[in-house]
């Protein structure tokens, strides 16, 4: 019996789906489905009961998975062990991001690991919200950002920052003359927003509907950066991190107003998968952003 056939059976337990584990292992369904089988014939017993929607363990599996998982977590400390020899912490950590915070935010995060770690690379993958998820819990980056974090089986949430949100505007809208801008100036004038499935569109649904405030939005744009170009256009206004903005209104573009009933934000958060062993480079990375949003570090912690 090999690690790999441990390692599938776990994943499959985890994820519930015989397709996903085959993703996580870079292996056809037909070879986890094959794994499974020789696991139940070693055992002479059924491993896991197979519905429509989801695979879930029978009693027997439910008991070979704890054993699975502290095996393979003892394996992950013995490699983790070997790699410590090293006398540098190199190599590329992928992490998945939103828009939004991958391209404005994270100047902080990469000082802070260059200043520790030269050799170690971050790579960023623009994605989706739920995109974000999906690729941390089938493996495809090892640390996820997302915006307004919603507990999902098999991800863990680290709190990463808050956004401050503000209205933005062309300059010659005529909030741009104003100190600050209440909620329901908002109502009946054109508004430029997020596609109806970001979780920052449906956080301020949230608050308009709270408010009583009838916003119908003219467009409908899937990244905070095609928002900024309409705006810029004149098409209507927008409420957007201020962190996202800030070079257009340097430059004069964009006008960015706060709200008359005080600060709005929106929360940011780190994805891990649930148990999942990173590596020194992907550590280091995260280490970096707990820095960079003054998080304790697990040194720290101790």
């Amino acid at each position: 019996m090999q690690l790999e056939s441990l390692k599938m059976f776990c994943d499959v337990v985890e994820t519930g789906s015989f397709s996903r584990a085959a993703q996580l292992n870079h292996v056809t369904q037909s070879a986890v489905s094959q794994q499974i089988r020789a696991l139940e014939n070693r055992y002479e017993q059924k491993l896991l009961s197979r519905s429509a929607r989801q695979v879930t363990p029978t009693p027997a599996g439910e008991r070979l998975f704890r054993g699975c998982k502290e095996i393979l977590a003892r394996f992950a400390e013995v490699e983790q062990e070997i790699r410590e020899q090293a006398t540098e912490v190199a190599g590329t950590s992928t992490v998945s991001t939103i828009y939004s915070v991958g391209l404005h935010e994270l100047n902080a995060v990469q000082k802070q690991l260059l200043k520790a770690h030269p050799k170690v690379n971050m790579r960023l993958n623009y994605r989706r919200n739920d995109q974000v998820y999906d690729d941390v819990i089938l493996g495809a980056a090892e640390i996820g950002i997302v915006a307004y974090p919603q507990p999902r089986a098999g991800v863990d949430i680290l709190p990463f920052r808050d956004d401050k949100l503000a209205v933005v505007c062309a300059p010659n809208h005529p909030f741009a003359t104003k100190a600050k801008v209440s909620l329901t100036a908002l109502s009946g004038v054109p508004f430029i927003a997020f596609d109806r499935e970001a979780p920052t569109r449906k956080a301020l649904d949230r608050l308009f509907r709270e408010k009583n405030i009838d916003i119908n939005p003219v467009m409908e744009m899937d990244n905070v950066e095609t928002i900024k170009r309409a705006v810029e256009m004149g098409l209507g206004v927008a409420i957007l991190p201020i962190s996202t903005s800030q070079s257009e209104v340097k430059a004069g573009s964009l006008v960015a107003k706060p709200f008359a009933e005080g600060p709005v934000s929106r929360p940011i958060g780190l994805l891990i998968r649930k148990g999942k062993y990173l590596d020194r480079a992907s550590a280091a990375v995260l280490e970096a952003f707990k820095a960079a949003a003054n998080i304790p570090s697990a040194a720290e912690e101790a």
